[in-house]
């Protein structure tokens, strides 16, 4: 049976729910067989979101920096960090399908199994140039505290781009990470480039219309 927007908006809206990671990662290895049609029809910004912001915000030689991708999923932003010219990405992700998903695009040079807080990140500090999370940071899907590993597995001088969405269920858990972010700057740990607000973020699972997002862009100190 053909997918239709209603079978989209019902498994997005199951996504955000919280649950038990085993459930959690068992939901997500059935999804990826229709997880990109499902995210086009939700018109789904946040890989592209996440792109962009890292794309005008970089600086060097993009060809040459190693990207670390979070929650990487099936590699939409990779698809969309390689249409910008960068060329060399390690992805991680808790989905084993997820991950075959991505390692049939043939743009990883490396792809790693690991539940988001529950595991350390599988890679060495201060490796990666770029690191990029995106779609992860909400209710129901990795905790908060993650970002802080993110900062981590950084180079120093490199960058963190993470995004997050608005809609009524994360309004606390987008109010616990932008206080995060904003601790960990005071520590010293990194400075803010970027803050882009989109409204069109992502088809909204209830009602009509969109709910709107933001893409955060940090460098490490």
């Amino acid at each position: 049976m053909p997918r239709t927007f209603e079978n989209a908006r019902q498994v997005l809206h199951s996504v955000h729910k919280s649950e038990p990671v085993n459930e959690k990662l068992a939901f997500y290895n059935i999804w990826a067989e229709t997880y990109d049609q499902d995210m086009s029809m939700m018109d789904f910004h946040s890989p592209q979101g996440a792109a962009n912001s890292i794309s005008t915000h970089f600086v060097g030689n993009r060809a040459e920096v190693d990207v670390l991708d979070v929650a990487c999923g099936t590699g939409r932003v990779a698809v969309h960090l390689m249409a910008d010219g960068f060329k060399s990405f390690v992805g991680i992700d808790g989905s084993t399908a997820m991950l075959e998903k991505a390692r049939k695009l043939g743009i990883y040079q490396d792809l790693k199994q690991c539940i988001l807080g529950v595991q350390p990140l599988p890679v060495e500090k201060e490796s990666f140039d770029v690191v990029v999370i995106a779609g992860a940071l909400s209710v129901g899907h990795v905790p908060v505290s993650v970002i802080r590993e993110l900062c981590d597995v950084c180079k120093p001088g490199g960058y963190v781009c993470m995004t997050s969405r608005d809609g009524a269920d994360n309004l606390q858990y987008k109010a616990d990470l932008e206080h995060e972010i904003e601790r960990m700057e005071e520590e010293r740990l990194w400075t803010k480039v970027a803050v882009t607000l989109v409204e069109n973020w992502e088809k909204a699972t209830s009602g009509t219309g969109y709910i709107s997002g933001a893409a955060y862009v940090y460098k490490k100190i």
